[in-house]
């Protein structure tokens, strides 16, 4: 069976996530990445780390969050450029192989590498297949109440998630939260590549719903919908 038509569930796979220096995607700096790459039956086949030097202070706020300090990854971490080059080649190498590269709010993560690459030089990644957690529970659960955080949701089905916040951990956990969904709603079991052409069209349209709600009250809200990338800024704004 081609690639394009097998599922992605009896597939090999892989998970991907970054801790960074903050919120903004296209500002922050990778302090921390992992890629996990799992077997058809979900088992850990590659485990991939990187602690990053980001070059810049990390927040204190953030480092609440991840527990790496501006002290530590200058102590043990690498050459930003050295780890982005690094990561970028991981999961181009995924890509180019048809792995499906699972991410919990994607567009968060790639926005990040996307600007990481653009400071570094480093060529961009075709991102395709991605599979999003986040964007598929506000298809699959779009009335579901409570936060949608990877760890409000893996208590909701039943994922161990140790060590949050700690991007092994969170990659792990989303590659188990999808299975776990796939479970629950059986349409998720699609070939990759056809998932994430309709990721695109469910998160913008996701995001188009979100605005229409915030105008309400603030007619100059304006929500992305871009995924699983962030597009660039305009010429003399902030990002990449």
């Amino acid at each position: 069976m081609a690639r394009e038509q097998s599922m992605w569930s009896t597939e090999r796979r892989a998970a991907f996530d970054l801790e960074t220096t903050g919120r903004n995607s296209r500002a922050a700096r990778i302090v921390t990445a992992s890629i996990v790459v799992l077997g058809p039956h979900g088992s850990v086949e590659a485990e991939h780390e990187w602690i990053a030097d980001p070059g810049v202070e990390i927040p204190a706020e953030a480092a609440e969050v991840h527990g790496i300090s501006t002290e530590k990854a200058r102590t043990e971490g690498r050459p930003a450029h050295e780890v982005v080059a690094e990561v970028a080649a991981t999961l181009q190498a995924l890509f180019d192989q048809g792995v499906p590269v699972v991410a919990y709010n994607a567009s968060y993560d790639f926005t990040v590498m996307a600007a990481e690459c653009a400071r570094h030089g480093i060529p961009q990644l075709t991102r395709f297949p991605v599979l999003d957690p986040y964007v598929i529970n506000k298809q699959v659960e779009r009335y579901r109440k409570g936060k949608r955080t990877l760890g409000a949701l893996c208590e909701q089905y039943g994922v161990i998630l140790t060590d949050a916040h700690s991007s092994a951990a969170d990659a792990l956990a989303a590659a188990q939260l999808l299975e776990a969904m796939a479970t629950r709603f059986p349409e998720l079991h699609k070939p990759a590549a056809h998932l994430h052409r309709s990721q695109v069209d469910w998160s913008s349209a996701q995001a188009a719903d979100f605005q229409a709600y915030l105008r309400k009250t603030k007619p100059t809200a304006v929500v992305e919908g871009d995924w699983p990338v962030l597009a660039p800024r305009d010429a003399g704004q902030s990002g990449f």
